[in-house]
């Protein structure tokens, strides 16, 4: 369980900074004990230290399924360590996102930018960008190798996205791991790492939850020993020597960089007589161990100097930090005893890289892709990481209609012929392709399926929506309207009554103007008796007057209680209908507008004056979902300006994404109620 909250609080729940003290027992009572009482002063002047660095960080993620990136939030903790504003969380709290928004110790709401991130111990960097230059508090980082079990600690943070709060606990375990599944296998991974294969976790026992993630865990001195990351009934934390590590990797490149030599590893056997060293258990084709030649079986003694030792799982961390720091493009010497003999080999170490590179979504295509990571490419045993790799399919969009349609996990690795070696490169030929065209364009894509090579015609652009266009006006009487049934009629006492039940006049109009009223019985138009008695004859009344021209004036015999009065109607010209009213789509923020019909003010009781565009769709996991607006809303105002048709919403969300403007303000009409709703787009992308 990650110790990240989804989704966050809404409501600006504020909370003052307060101190919950649990010990291992869990007893109520525990801060009234002798022991604990005495601690008191350290725990205050350690909660003071570290205060001020506190940050509770709001995100806005990308997510990527069925075709589509989505937008979600999420909210973490973190604590700044430089006075120019960087600062640590998890991986899994801001790695993929798009929007962070970080609120300080004092309630201020600071932005911040993603400066690098790290899959494999779960570590991201983030740097406050204020609108003026502040030099913030910082916490340090204490010495985590030092820690013991029944070390006092202090777990800071935001759960629930709370206010910071303080839990204490102790040391559990300085050196927990992950256990293994049935299949051998660590349950706790992250875009494709093994988070455990690098992190030896502090185990303790001070209270975690959702929204902890990235939250420091300090000792009585005040100092980061830890950043928390999970809860399985334990808390457990990355040790500090290893998140600031990694941190400092990340500010001063932007990533970590850690070498590979293609060896699969595990402990020694159980019954193994050999007093050290590392069983391999597997060497990547290829790779510089193959090269190097390195077998299945052999046992690694000593690695670039340094001895190896893998007896137990707890150990295999150290050997992997041994491992993955390796001089790059440097001759490493290793000894391996190979029956019974030692020999040596000379393997060259290359860069490791991720194994699963950022995901971006191609609209026109109706995929989400990624590039092959050479990692990624080994594991589909692909020869070489070309192409770009489909990680899900949009139903019912261009590539999911194809035939044959395409797959998560299908390659691309040409278009029209031209060959695809990367997302980048389908990008551009997409954008080539397509640009200036209102229409779908047919293209031959030509992608790998495993072993399968496949070719697909594949219509990619988007289908502008188009003026539905005018029904054939008709002359119209603006009532509404049910069939008198018979069993209406027998129960009015009149079971030779047919015709038409008045529902509804509307407002302002000529059948208004005619004194119609709701509850009228209209019997014959014209003199024409109407002989509808069961719901199959509805359009028996609006096909009689469909026969007129606009503007006629037909008589209406009408039975009002026990009279029965002919009235004279003009008819008025159909108004046109809500499925024939223009429509907008904004790929941006991801919703469907339309111009408001008669009927919709009619429905919503709107003043025939009302102005304002109605939205129609708003697909889930979309900017303006994240923002607030529902199906439903009627749009007053874009960033200010007054939208009356769909050609205004139009235009002036082209000006807010040119202007590339950090927040849209949108001004609706919900119910009864107008509201303003702050939408906070990704332009990057």
């Amino acid at each position: 369980m990650l110790g990240r909250n989804l989704p966050p609080w809404r409501g600006g729940l504020a909370l003052a900074l307060s101190l919950l003290m649990m010990i291992a027992s869990g007893d109520a009572g525990a801060r009234s004990r002798p022991e604990v009482r005495e601690l008191n002063p350290q725990i205050e002047a350690a909660i003071a230290k570290v205060k001020p660095a506190l940050v509770r960080i709001r995100v806005v993620e990308t997510d990527y399924s069925e075709g589509r990136e989505t937008k979600s939030q999420a909210v973490g903790s973190g604590v700044i360590i430089t006075r120019d504003g960087y600062l640590v969380t998890n991986h899994h709290v801001a790695g993929h996102a798009v929007r962070i928004f970080c609120t300080l110790w004092n309630r201020e709401e600071i932005e911040a930018e993603l400066v690098g991130t790290d899959a494999l111990t779960d570590i991201a960097v983030l740097r406050l960008t204020p609108a003026r230059p502040v030099e913030f508090k910082t916490a340090s980082f204490g010495d985590s190798s030092k820690v013991q079990a029944g070390d006092y600690v202090l777990a800071m943070g935001s759960p629930m996205a709370l206010s910071q709060s303080v839990t204490l606990g102790i040391i559990s375990n300085p050196e927990m791991i992950m256990p293994r599944s049935g299949r051998g296998e660590r349950a706790f991974r992250l875009d494709g790492e093994d988070v455990g294969s690098l992190v030896r976790w502090l185990g303790h026992d001070a209270a975690i939850y959702g929204g902890n993630s990235g939250g420091p865990l300090v000792n009585l001195r005040g100092e980061i020993i830890g950043i928390n990351e999970i809860s399985y009934g334990l808390g457990g934390a990355i040790p500090g020597n290893l998140a600031r590590s990694v941190a400092e990797q990340i500010m001063a490149k932007g990533r970590v960089v850690r070498s590979w030599l293609g060896l699969d590893v595990q402990p020694r056997f159980k019954r193994s007589t050999e007093p050290h060293g590392v069983l391999i258990s597997g060497v990547q084709a290829g790779s510089p161990a193959d090269q190097a030649g390195f077998k299945p079986g052999d046992l690694l003694l000593r690695l670039g100097g340094a001895a190896t030792d893998v007896r137990f799982d707890e150990q295999m961390p150290d050997f992997m930090l041994l491992a993955t720091s390796l001089p790059l493009g440097q001759e490493t010497r290793a000894v391996v005893k190979r029956n019974g003999k030692e020999l040596t080999l000379r393997p060259v170490p290359i860069e490791r890289g991720e194994v699963y590179p950022p995901q971006q979504e191609l609209k026109a295509w109706g995929l989400t892709v990624r590039d092959l990571s050479r990692l990624l490419a080994q594991e589909m045993k692909r020869a070489d990481p070309v192409g770009a790799l489909v990680t899900s399919v949009r139903p019912g969009g261009p590539a999911g209609t194809a035939k044959p349609a395409l797959q998560a996990k299908d390659v691309i690795v040409a278009v029209n012929d031209q060959p695809v070696r990367s997302t980048r490169d389908l990008v551009a030929l997409t954008r080539k392709l397509t640009e200036g065209r209102t229409e779908p364009l047919p293209v031959m894509a030509t992608f790998e399926r495993r072993a399968a090579r496949l070719l697909a015609m594949v219509r990619i652009g988007l289908d502008e929506l188009k003026d539905p266009g005018l029904e054939v006006t008709k002359a119209w009487l603006p009532v509404e309207t049910q069939v008198i049934s018979r069993e209406i009629a027998r129960q009015l006492g009149q079971p030779a009554l047919k015709g038409f039940y008045i529902t509804r006049v509307y407002p302002g109009t000529t059948a208004e103007q005619a004194g119609l009223k709701a509850g009228d019985f209209i019997t014959a138009v014209d003199g024409e008796k109407l002989s509808a008695s069961d719901s199959e004859h509805e359009d028996e009344l609006s096909a009689l007057i469909r026969q007129y021209d606009v503007g006629q004036t037909v008589t209406l015999t009408i039975r009002r209680g026990q009279a029965e009065h002919k009235l004279p109607v003009s008819l008025a010209r159909s108004p046109r209908l809500q499925r024939e009213m223009r429509k907008y789509r904004n790929e941006d923020f991801e919703f469907t507008a339309r111009d408001v019909s008669f009927f919709d003010v009619v429905e919503e009781q709107w003043s025939r004056d009302q102005l304002g565009v109605l939205v129609e769709e708003v697909k889930p996991g979309s900017w303006a979902e994240l923002g607030s607006l529902f199906k439903g809303d009627l749009i007053l105002e874009v960033a200010g300006q007054p939208v009356d048709k769909v050609d205004a919403l139009r235009q002036e969300l082209e000006r807010a994404a040119a202007r590339r403007d950090q927040v849209v303000r949108f001004k609706v009409l919900r119910g009864i109620h107008t509201t303003y709703l702050e939408i906070e787009p990704n332009w990057k992308n």
